[in-house]
């Protein structure tokens, strides 16, 4: 597999709300350096998103679409994606750590629907 269809599959794992409840499927995904920036304007720790993913409700699986992928560094990635579901623009910087993908930031912006 590409280096994109790799993160297409990690980051739909984080989309499926059987991931996002299991404090265990989480933490094998994000890197212990991991901080996140909200759409609410939140920032998260690791620590703190794997509680807060573990008590959320009446969340439905995301589909991400229009999904790319750019190589920032031979072991560092950037993901961009869109979410219609929630009207969000998301980004990921994943790294690879031996020889496993980590995701060791994330941010998610609500889209203007004005614009």
């Amino acid at each position: 597999m590409s280096i994109l269809e790799d993160l297409k599959v990690l980051e739909e794992r984080l989309l499926d709300p059987v991931v996002r409840c299991s404090p265990e499927l989480v933490d094998a995904l994000l890197a212990d350096d991991f901080t996140e920036f909200g759409s609410s304007g939140r920032v998260y720790d690791k620590t703190a998103i794997i509680q807060a993913l573990k008590h959320e409700t009446g969340f439905e699986k995301y589909i991400a679409r229009d999904f790319t992928v750019k190589e920032l560094a031979p072991t560092v990635s950037l993901v961009t994606y869109k979410i219609d579901e929630s009207a969000t623009l998301r980004s990921s910087i994943w790294r690879l750590d031996e020889g496993q993908w980590k995701m060791v930031f994330h941010q998610g912006t609500r889209i203007n629907p004005a614009t």
